[in-house]
């Protein structure tokens, strides 16, 4: 049984009202890791807020959705995979690529590649990459402001995978298509 209430703009925190109306409005229906985290209307307010200006820095969208799955897969987010596997499928990314994502393993473009292991390493060692590392991401066209953009990334869906799991967010069926599960 949860402690956690999965709340609707009636049943929330006053403070989070006005972010489910927003969220609602966005997807078009209220996600249930949304109605969980709205128990905490700071923690709501803190993860769409690092996660609007994670949407606002030079990485390009794909760049972005490959940090993001590296993240989810990593702490084993099942909502945070779906979801960005649908925002990928919606972004024309191929199969190939989604495929290998969701693995964690390699990917077929070396750019792309090269940016999932330096979020695997920002993520892993906390921050601590080594000089190689940085000069790896770099060598393959990235600037210094991308690896501080891929930090605000691995923040930002930290905060959420690491709550969906606390809460034990289910799947909502929208998202049962793109359904995911940790390798065993």
């Amino acid at each position: 049984m949860s402690v956690f209430t999965t709340h609707t703009t009636e049943t929330a925190p006053a403070a989070a009202r006005a972010t489910i109306d927003g969220v609602t409005r966005r997807f078009g229906w209220l996600p249930t890791p949304v109605a969980l985290m709205a128990e905490s209307p700071q923690l709501l307010a803190g993860f769409l807020t690092a996660n609007a200006g994670f949407e606002q820095t030079a990485l390009e969208p794909l760049e972005r959705e490959v940090v993001i799955l590296a993240v989810a897969t990593t702490n084993e987010c099942h909502v945070c995979v779906a979801l960005h596997t649908g925002t990928l499928t919606r972004l024309g990314a191929t199969a190939e690529l989604i495929t290998a994502l969701r693995a964690g393993t390699a990917l077929p473009k070396p750019r792309l590649e090269a940016l999932r292991r330096f979020t695997l390493a920002v993520l892993n060692q906390r921050g601590a990459v080594s000089d190689g590392e940085l000069d790896d991401f770099l060598a393959a066209g990235y600037q210094p402001r991308h690896a501080l953009d891929v930090v605000l990334g691995v923040g930002a869906y930290t905060i959420s995978t690491f709550a969906n799991r606390l809460t034990r967010a289910p799947l909502d069926p929208p998202l049962a298509a793109h359904a995911w599960a940790p390798a065993a």
